[in-house]
């Protein structure tokens, strides 16, 4: 999947080769028209249409699930704010000394979960901050199972914390596996081939033409590597121009808050 995360060099190869096979296309219909005569190929029209309809369906389709996934983890963010922000309220549930280091493991831990994936192209440092982040859970789990056994707690004070810390939790897993979640990178390899097959036929079709039409060709191979670049840019938001970060911004008011 890497070679498809440098969306702007995948794009731009991509502009570089529909240009070409057009070129190739182009080649092909004048030497096809030579040996006809000047006449048309039947059912060159009808394969053109074809392959240019299944790529835009497959179009629709990636970028539809590109959009929606985006969507769902900028939620996934504010849920998390929201399951973090809860558990640190109920700490006032526990006695007033267990307070403080407790409030202290949060700071740490929120800390911990914006640095996480501030740089994501560093892998190193993102799978040594998830596995901080990991130590840190355990800890907070810890103590507050040790605090609220404490002779000043209330016994229902335990039925309120814990699922908030579970679910504080889990949360760190789910925006994990939606980070992670793509289209097989096959689905990508199969965009940039329906293109090329796309610009040769194109390219055919404008062998006919005395005159090349260089606007024509600009457009279509500029608008075929806009559109996939875009497609790439959801689907890796931390990458490229289309960002997630702003999603951040809640964290960070949350992390300001926590005095």
């Amino acid at each position: 999947m890497g070679f498809v995360e440098n969306s702007s060099g995948f794009a731009l190869a991509l502009f570089a080769g529909i240009l070409l096979t057009m070129e190739v296309g182009r080649w092909i219909g004048a030497v096809v028209l030579a040996r006809e005569g000047g006449r048309d190929v039947k059912g060159a029209g009808t394969a053109e249409g074809a392959v240019i309809g299944l790529l835009g369906l497959l179009i629709a389709f990636t970028f539809s699930g590109a959009a929606t996934r985006f969507e769902e983890r900028r939620h996934l963010i504010t849920q998390e704010a929201n399951a973090i922000g809860t558990a640190y309220l109920r700490i006032d549930l526990l006695a007033n000394e267990a307070q403080g280091p407790m409030r202290d493991l949060f700071r740490r831990y929120l800390d911990n979960r914006l640095e996480t994936y501030r740089d994501v192209n560093d892998t190193a440092k993102t799978t040594l901050k998830l596995a901080e982040g990991v130590v840190l859970q355990n800890e907070i789990w810890t103590k507050a199972v040790a605090a609220l056994h404490a002779p000043s707690v209330s016994p229902q004070a335990g039925i309120l914390l814990l699922p908030a810390l579970n679910a504080m939790i889990d949360i760190t897993a789910t925006r994990l596996v939606a980070t992670r979640n793509h289209p097989p990178a096959i689905i990508f390899i199969l965009l940039g081939a329906l293109s090329l097959v796309a610009a040769l036929l194109a390219g055919y079709s404008m062998a006919a033409n005395k005159v090349r039409s260089w606007l024509h060709q600009i457009v279509f191979a500029t608008m075929m590597a806009v559109t996939l670049y875009v497609v790439l840019d959801l689907e890796f938001p931390r990458k490229g121009m289309i960002r997630i970060d702003s999603a951040d911004l809640i964290l960070k008011e949350l992390r300001a808050s926590m005095k």
